[in-house]
This record gives structure tokens, sequence and C-alpha cells, in this order.
């Protein structure tokens, strides 16, 4: 365990940079948004009975538990790659794919920020009707306001963000502790609830569907537990990348089981299914009255008002470092006159305003939103878990570690590895063929970059079979979206 404490070393990378508590807020803030409150819901309605969402839990608390150390391998043992999954996959497999992970990180912060956004104002419409349903007019103009007040957040420094950012992080863990706390204290829960949640109903959906449906929710839950490693570039101590990222890991598992079983035991499977979005204030309300749909609301707007300020850091941060090592144009790498990612904040919050103005005309719910976010962040996963089990495997910056750790840690890229296969099979053929689509655009922008600094594009026979093939998936997926098969409006 002294070897895990120990983090990367006492190495200072910026002595004005974020400590460790402006780290674990960072990853809390990316983590822990609207899914804590909905979850119960979203799992319920995917037809799970609790035993399938304990046996879901489990296989997702093992392997994100091994994504988490593979994160926390590579910072510790190659400090030199800042960056987080950039870097990594870049390191491991070339510029192309490097960038292809960037790119999809990058679009996957962005498009789970828009995710958030019906989900908030659907929130506070307990309080102010007249933002509906969260995806109407009023909604798109408030969430564009606070999409633009993060904006001049980061413009001017990522740490006076992060400042923020801790404010903003226990406004939001105080309403759903004091949430947990209530429900228990209550004395609702009925174990006779929980056991005939069980196994469900005998014609409900196959035990393996259930499972698969509680691993979607899941990972979506614990998105941005890379957090501290895609601002490792900004950490002032290198040891800190990791321990903030254990710390984290630790108190949302803990949370997230909580809030599952409680629920599990307050009402049937099909009533929870049946709640509305935020599906946690239906729980908390029949405990212990109107209050805790109020309480539940306020708790989800203020939980997303910080994750969207989360993500606004960490996508501005993953793509000013990709310009900085050489992935993206070398616009992307200009700095505000205090000392902020200008560039990079400015285009990806105009991206979410774009997308902000589509919801108006769109039919896709937070739901449709954050599963393609999910699956546009599998690739980076996926790379990032490979090259951490091929480092652990060849010793490639193991060499002080002991026998011990470094077997710990090739068990651990496996794990990882087969974990971020597994998630690719359960968010099925349509998800992938949806990313294929945003990913598309992303070899336009590649080629500029590497034009503008007189490099060939696409120089490796590997490059060019992934670039066809996802020319090829962006074709079909065109073809199936204009024959009906594929909805994305």
């Amino acid at each position: 365990m002294s070897d895990l404490s120990q983090g990367g070393g006492n190495k200072i990378n910026d002595p004005n940079g974020l400590s460790l508590p402006h780290l674990i807020a960072a990853v809390i803030a990316a983590v822990v948004g609207g899914g804590v409150f909905t979850m119960a819901g979203d799992m319920a309605a995917a037809g799970a009975n609790t035993g399938a969402v304990l046996i879901g839990w489990l296989l997702c608390g093992i392997g994100v538990f091994c994504l988490m150390m593979c994160f926390f391998g590579l910072s510790r043992y190659k400090p030199e790659l800042t960056g987080g999954i950039f870097a990594y996959a870049r390191a491991g497999f070339g510029k192309f794919l490097g960038f292809t992970s960037v790119y999809g990180y990058w679009v996957s912060c962005l498009l789970a920020t828009v995710s958030y956004t019906a989900l908030m104002f659907s929130s506070l419409a307990y309080f102010f009707p007249v933002f509906g349903e969260g995806n109407n007019l009023p909604s798109v103009i408030g969430a564009s306001i606070i999409t633009w007040i993060c904006w001049a957040l980061v413009v001017r420094g990522v740490k006076v963000a992060a400042t923020v950012n801790i404010l903003t992080t226990i406004s939001k863990v105080v309403p759903l502790f004091v949430a947990i706390v209530a429900i228990i204290l209550s004395m609702h829960f009925d174990p006779a609830v929980f056991m005939d949640n069980f196994w469900g109903e005998p014609d409900g959906l196959p035990l393996w569907d259930q499972i698969l449906g509680v691993v979607g929710v899941s990972i979506w839950i614990f998105l941005g537990i890379e957090g501290a490693i895609a601002i490792s570039g900004r950490a002032k101590y290198s040891k800190d990348v990791g321990r903030a990222t254990i710390i984290a890991f630790c108190g949302i598992l803990a949370t997230y089981l909580l809030v599952s079983i409680l629920s599990m035991g307050i009402m049937p499977r099909a009533e929870l299914a049946e709640l509305a979005n935020p599906s946690m204030a239906g729980v908390l309300e029949a405990c212990v009255g109107p209050w805790g749909g109020a309480l539940i609301s306020l708790g989800v707007a203020l939980s997303l008002l910080g994750s969207m300020l989360g993500y606004t850091i960490l996508s501005s941060e993953v793509s000013f470092e990709a310009a900085e090592q050489g992935a993206f144009p070398k616009a992307f790498a200009k700095l505000s006159k205090t000392g902020g990612p200008l560039v990079t904040c400015t285009v990806s919050c105009a991206i979410v305003q774009l997308f902000l103005i589509v919801q108006l005309f769109s039919e896709q719910t937070y739901q449709f939103f954050y599963s393609v976010s999910v699956s546009m962040i599998l690739v980076p996963y996926f790379f990032a878990t490979l090259f951490a089990l091929v480092c652990a495997v060849k010793k490639d910056g193991y060499a002080n570690a002991s026998s011990k750790m470094v077997w710990f840690y090739r068990v651990a890229g496996l794990i990882g590895f087969l974990y971020s296969v597994f998630l690719v099979y359960a968010g099925g053929m349509q998800g992938l063929m949806i990313t294929t689509i945003l990913f598309a655009p992303g070899i336009i922008l590649y080629a500029v970059g590497e034009k503008q600094r007189g490099e060939a594009v696409l120089p490796k026979a590997i490059d060019k079979v992934v670039a066809a093939a996802i020319v090829v998936f962006f074709a079909v997926s065109i073809v199936l979206i204009a024959t009906g098969q594929i909805s994305v409006i």
C-alpha cells in the first residue's frame, strides 16, 4: 500500500499549480453530476432488478477501479507524460491514434455538458415552472448564460476556476449527504420491498440484459474518474494526481452504492422506473414528504452547475495540452493574458452553445446525450488501458517498482483493458455508429494541424486504415440515419 500512497514522488510541476484539494474537487465535480440523482430510475427503467443492480455494481466497481489504477500507475511511473489520456495514446500508438483519443475525450466532455442542461433546468422547474422539461427557450437561454459564465472563469485561469470548483463541489455533496441520511433516519427502507425487487418479475428481461443496462448507466456516472489525470500538467505536485484519483473514487463509489441499495428498498422497481427525472427526488419525497423533492431538485441544479464548470475546465485543458504537444492546430494553444486556455475554452463553449440551439429542435433526451458521451470516451479509455498494460508487461518505467507492484499493475491493466472492450460491447452497434459520425470531422481538424506544422498527414499504414474505417462507418451511419434505422434528432 505504501507504494500506492506515494504517488509520483515529490516533484514540483508548477509552484503555482493546483493542490491536492483542487485536484480532488476537480474529479468529484466532473464525476458527481446529475447521474447520481437519476441512476436509480435509469437502472429501473432499463429493466434492472436488485440482483442485476448488485451484479452490475460488482462488475463496474472492479472495472472502474482497474481503469483508475491504470491512470494512477501511468501517472506514478510515467510522470513525464502530462496531459493524461492524449499523452498515453500518443506515446503508445503514434500521433494519429493519440489525436483520435484526445478528440474523443474532448467531444465526450462537450456532450456531457450538453446532457446536463436539460436535467438542470427541468430540476429548476420545480421552483420556476417556466423552464418546463428543461429543453425549451427559457432553459436554453439560461444554459447559454451559465456556459459563458464558465468560459469567463476558465479564461481567467484554471486555478481561479478550480477554486470556484471547490465551492460548487461542497454545495453538491451536502444535499446528497443530507438526502442519504434522511432516507436512513426516516425508516422507510423496507427489507421486504428490497427482496421483492431482488430478482423481479418472472417475465422480465433476461438477467444479462439487465446487467448490461446497469453497466451502461454506471459507467456514465463514473465518467470523469480520470479528471485529475487530464489536468496533471497543472498539478503542483505530481504525486497528488494519483492520490486525488484514488480518494475521489473511494468516496464516490461508497455514495453510489448507498443510493442504489436504499432506493431499491423504498418502492417496487416498476414504480422507480416511472419516476420523472431526477428520480431521487421521488424516492426522497416518498420518505420525508414534499421538502425532499425540493431538496433534491436544488441539489441537482447545484450539482450540475459545478459539473458544467468542471467539464469546461477539462475540455479546455485537454485540447490545450493536445495543441501544445502538436495534435490540435496551433491556435488552440493560445492563452489569455491571465494564463487561461483562451482559444480552446472559446471553441468548446461555442460548440456547447451550438448543441444547445440544436436541442430546441430535437426530441432527444438527457439520456441520449449522455449515452453518446460515454461512447466517445470509450476510445481514449481503450488506448489508455492498453498502453498501461503494455508498459506493465514490458516494465517500461517500472524499474524501481517491486515485483509485486509490477504484477499488480499488469493485472489491473489487463482487467481495465478487457473492461473497456466490454463497455464497447455493452454500448451496442447503434452507439458505435453514432460515435463514428462525430469522429469523422476530427480527421479534418487533424489534417489542418499537421499541415500547419509541415508534417505528413497519415504517414503510417495503420493510420490510413483507421481513418478509412472511420470514413466508411460514417458513410454507413448516414445511410442508416436517412433510412430511419438510427435516430439522432
